[in-house]
């Protein structure tokens, strides 16, 4: 390193220390984590998290700052009840805002990630709606699918990253029991998506005569890029299999099994939890803003938030973690 580099080195470290010693009302502590490590964390046996009672999921604190919520009903492979539709919102309206959440994962519990809607308990919602004539029952209609589509919604409002893992049917076969519907809709709403080998993907609305109302139409093309292929899909209801899923982009990687599958998804989940909750929140944000806005009004977007966000004290903790070649996860940032 030449003398002026060494100098210019010494001059930020300089400035970073002043920064981080001036009066604050926040804990600005650099230590290594002593008493819960990531590591450990990882180890400790998963725990339902506290707030998260359901009948449809379960919800568990797996590693610090990372929470796993399954589908929970594997007896019925996971069929998305009544009690489905209310719990997400619910759900992920908690787990945004959680402090001490940072990355969410969700899976399914079984045999596969969802077979779509459970006709037994969701038939006279679907099939007999309410109303004593054609305006009435159009607007219980339009309220009842304005719920539906919260149901995932709530998943991209999220300010959390939330990692889907998919494994076996994300939708499945007809059965008398369950509707093959909406698993793509769902999965789309996710930030990341991985996926077992034994993976296959439907957009089945087309063959039980209606066109998908909950998200797939209008998120899919936005992640997959080929118009074509979404018209393919969604006008035929065939089947997507795990490596064409992959390499149209509707995930971004494969693994042999759910127990490999969950794993990576769990510690991909873990090094996002690592990071400043400020970059990653205002990350995951920033991103679906621009996905829906010109450039030039995502430019505009990105000003306005981070004339804020660049104050905070986790850039001044990032940079010096990476001038003294420190790993993130040995640095506190705040809860946010």
């Amino acid at each position: 390193m030449t003398a002026a580099a060494m100098a210019s080195f010494h001059r930020v470290r300089s400035l970073l220390t002043r920064r981080l010693t001036a009066p604050t009302n926040l804990s600005l502590s650099l230590h290594p984590m002593s008493s819960f490590t990531q590591e450990e964390a990882s180890k400790a046996a998963p725990s339902e998290a506290p707030g998260h009672n359901y009948e449809s999921l379960q919800v568990t604190a797996v590693q610090k700052h990372v929470l796993h919520v399954q589908l929970n009903r594997p007896e019925k492979r996971n069929a998305m009840n009544r009690a489905f539709w209310r719990e997400m919102v619910v759900c992920f309206n908690k787990i945004a805002q959680d402090p001490d959440c940072r990355a969410v994962v969700i899976s399914g519990a079984g045999k596969m990630f969802t077979s779509g809607i459970d006709l037994v308990d969701m038939a006279s919602d679907i099939f007999q709606p309410q109303g004593e004539d054609v305006a009435r029952i159009s607007w219980h209609l339009h309220n009842l699918i304005s719920k539906y589509q919260e149901t995932f919604s709530v998943i991209e409002k999220c300010p959390k990253p939330v990692i889907a893992a998919i494994h076996g049917g994300c939708i499945g076969g007809v059965s008398p029991s369950s509707l093959n519907l909406p698993g793509v809709d769902l999965i789309t709403a996710c930030d990341i998506r991985y996926c077992a080998q034994d993976a296959f993907f439907q957009v089945k609305e087309v063959d039980i005569g209606l066109a998908a109302d909950v998200g797939t139409l209008q998120r899919l093309p936005k992640i997959i890029g080929n118009q074509s292929l979404v018209n393919e899909l969604a006008f035929t209801a065939r089947k997507m299999m795990a490596d064409e899923a992959l390499n149209s982009g509707l995930v971004s990687r494969i693994f042999p099994d759910q127990e490999v599958l969950l794993e990576a998804a769990l510690a991909l989940a873990a090094e996002i939890s690592s990071k400043s909750p400020v970059a990653v929140q205002g990350t995951k944000i920033n991103l679906l803003y621009s996905r829906d806005h010109s450039v030039a009004e995502g430019l505009n977007y990105m000003k306005s938030w981070n004339m804020s966000m660049l104050q905070t004290k986790d850039v001044i903790k990032s940079v010096q973690a990476a001038m003294e070649k420190k790993e993130l996860k040995t640095i506190t940032f705040s809860k946010l």
